[in-house]
């Protein structure tokens, strides 16, 4: 009775299975999400193994996104966590979004809306309110800088087209890309996506600093208006 009490422990588990020998002798790769979480907890709680929390942290968040954008206090609130082990995941999901920020040299070349999304979505994808940033570029579309602009409910009537250009007049950009999440999911355009960018086109052309595109990004992928609505650059 004791043993089942117990319950299943990664000790229980043949030794070559197990998260951590598995990862030694086949790579990170090989491992599942549950597996991956068991490693940076490195204990379970009684009754529950390492790799079983990271299946109750999984299914409780709604996967990795929502795990991504859990506070430290919501991770602390979950059974058998605590501070230790909130910390050390958030540390984990920071050196992933600082390693995916530094682009190889080749890749900070921005020639497509797949560079921008590759540049950004790793964080933005995540967030639960709705944020502008915009990418600065230099003559030849290499990345100089990304600027955050703004959060919450984004429209013409709330963004300053003063504020957009400051930042790219100052770095001597020639040219911007302007990026916002849809914390839905889904970054299809909106109609009001899609008059901000016209607004924001126009400004660019009269303070000659060109707005090259406007990439949304949701959960569930990216969207260039530029592709969509090439109309509004044609004018």
């Amino acid at each position: 009775m004791a043993d089942v009490k117990a319950g299943y422990r990664i000790k229980d588990i043949e030794e070559s299975q197990r998260p951590r020998e598995r990862l030694e002798k086949q790579g990170a790769q090989a491992l599942n999400d549950a597996e991956l979480l068991a490693i940076l907890l490195r204990v379970g709680m009684q009754g529950t193994s390492a790799v079983q929390m990271g299946q109750r942290l999984l299914y409780h968040f709604e996967g990795l996104d929502g795990l991504q954008r859990a506070t430290f206090t919501e991770l602390c609130q979950i059974a058998g966590m605590g501070p230790a082990k909130a910390a050390q995941i958030k540390a984990a999901i920071e050196l992933g979004y600082r390693i995916a920020k530094k682009q190889p040299e080749q890749r900070s070349l921005i020639t497509s809306p797949q560079d921008v999304a590759d540049l950004v979505q790793y964080k933005m994808a995540s967030l639960e309110q709705e944020e502008l940033w915009i990418l600065l570029l230099d003559s030849r579309n290499h990345h100089i800088r990304t600027e955050q602009l703004y959060r919450g409910s984004l429209n013409a009537s709330t963004v300053r087209p003063a504020e957009i250009f400051k930042a790219g007049i100052r770095h001597n950009a020639a040219g911007l890309i302007i990026v916002h999440n849809h914390p839905s999911g889904d970054p299809s355009p909106s109609p009001e996506d899609v008059h901000l960018t016209r607004m924001l086109i126009e400004a660019g052309k009269m303070l000659e600093l060109p707005v090259l595109d406007h990439v949304i990004v949701g959960a569930r992928g990216f969207a260039s208006i530029k592709s969509l609505h090439q109309e509004l650059w044609s004018v």
